[in-house]
């Protein structure tokens, strides 16, 4: 957030998105399994392979998995915690080659986004979250990042009661990889 903050970023590489989504989906869900031992989820891939090397900043679209993915989790994990063990947590992430740009989609199976703060999510220190789990700065950071930084696009779908489904379209920028 830091580094965000200060304007300064990582160096553009070409790049395994689906490498890097895996990671981050491994990072995420360890990182929720330290704060709640009890969670649990399954994790759904489908992982387009012809998407081949992209050129990204790697760290920042990886903070923007990470933060989308732990916010997926977090809101089927809340889920779970209100309706027991009749519901099962399923964290769904896509990824798609498409004419010059690549999409990636991440959705849960949570409560899904209430129509009176679906427009407000992308602005800065906006949280649905009790006051000591969030900042708001996550959206709003992974929609600068998308965005501004890498010139693609932040869209969410969402239904209440249902799903909320994250959708990540980026420029696909062949990069030559020097070997």
């Amino acid at each position: 957030m830091l580094l965000h903050s200060r304007g300064q970023s990582g160096h553009w590489e070409a790049t395994d998105i689906n490498s890097l989504l895996a990671e981050y989906i491994n990072l995420a869900y360890h990182g929720m399994r330290a704060k709640e031992t009890a969670f649990n989820i399954t994790i759904e891939t489908d992982y387009d392979n012809d998407i081949g090397q992209v050129e990204v900043v790697p760290q920042d679209i990886g903070r923007v998995f990470l933060n989308i993915i732990s916010n997926a989790c977090y809101a089927a994990h809340k889920k779970q915690q209100e309706m027991g063990s009749e519901f099962s947590p399923i964290l769904d992430v896509k990824t798609r080659n498409l004419e010059g740009r690549i999409e990636i989609r991440i959705r849960d199976n949570g409560a899904g986004i209430k129509p009176e703060v679906l427009d407000k999510i992308f602005n800065p220190f906006f949280t649905t979250k009790p006051p000591a789990e969030g900042t708001g700065l996550g959206l709003s950071i992974s929609q600068d990042v998308v965005v501004q930084q890498h010139r693609g696009e932040l869209k969410v779908e969402t239904e209440v009661g249902n799903y909320t489904e994250f959708i990540i379209t980026l420029p696909k920028k062949t990069a030559e990889i020097k070997e």
